[in-house]
């Protein structure tokens, strides 16, 4: 074999080898990368009504096992701290090829009517955020402040605290997930003086089997900055089909 023939053979099994090792290594990250489990709901703020009474969010995402897309739309009575009758609105597909981008559209056509009603085109203001990829946040504490006009300019300073603990459901839910129902208990402080938002003593239905709940953020009315219209959000884990399915929960801290 000519020189420059032997050398051409030889880059081929070069290049071949190469190929067969990035596809190695393709396949040992396939393996490495966690496997989808369970469902993370996401969440989009709708609006507040102009007296800050009530409030509306979206939830929505793929279901766990099925696959399937929905939407849910909760309408929130802050006074009451209770859903509005025919809330939530909840669409969900029928099968795999149906997108997130048209069920969510289909629950918001659907949750229309209740948007006018209420006036619920108040914008939303974040007046603090645990982001989902923030690593090392317990999620228990949320230190937050009124928002302000210029950097950094922030009114008053407050802090949640988030308890859970095991809670009776009529469901087996340690049966069927191996851990006990969990409820929570949520107070809001000021300095040293604390007030107690909400602590379940039992545990609704819609729920399901609660495993843990985490702070999520605080919201508010645009430019109706007060704690006495800042609503909690919590992130709910329950279990599911495939394993824990995150929904939320609206907390008025004005109550």
């Amino acid at each position: 074999m000519k020189p420059n023939a032997a050398r051409a053979a030889s880059d081929r099994r070069a290049g071949f080898r190469a190929g067969l090792l990035a596809w190695g290594l393709l396949a040992l990250a396939a393996l490495a990368a966690p496997a989808r489990a369970g469902d993370r709901a996401l969440i989009d703020f709708i609006g507040f009504s102009a007296d800050a009474r009530y409030f509306a969010f979206e939830e929505f995402g793929i279901q766990d096992g099925s696959g399937f897309a929905y939407s849910s739309v909760y309408i929130l009575d802050l006074k009451s701290d209770s859903w509005v009758l025919g809330s939530p609105i909840a669409v969900q597909a029928d099968s795999e090829t149906e997108s997130l981008a048209r069920i969510r559209a289909k629950a918001m056509a659907q949750a229309a009517g209740f948007i006018d009603d209420f006036g619920l085109d108040g914008p939303v203001e974040i007046a603090a955020l645990i982001g989902d990829g923030v690593p090392e946040a317990d999620g228990k504490h949320l230190r937050f402040g009124l928002p302000g006009y210029g950097p950094g300019v922030v009114s008053g300073d407050y802090r949640l605290v988030l308890r859970t603990f095991e809670a009776d459901t009529t469901k087996a839910c340690a049966d069927i997930f191996g851990s006990p129902s969990r409820g929570y208990e949520l107070t809001v402080f000021q300095g040293e003086a604390g007030r107690l938002v909400h602590r379940d003593t039992s545990l609704p239905r819609s729920r399901g089997c609660p495993l843990d709940y985490r702070l999520y953020g605080v919201v508010m009315p645009f430019d109706n900055a007060t704690l006495s219209h800042a609503v909690a959000i919590l992130s709910i884990y329950r279990g599911g089909f495939e394993g824990p399915d995150r929904r939320f929960l609206a907390v008025p801290l004005g109550l």
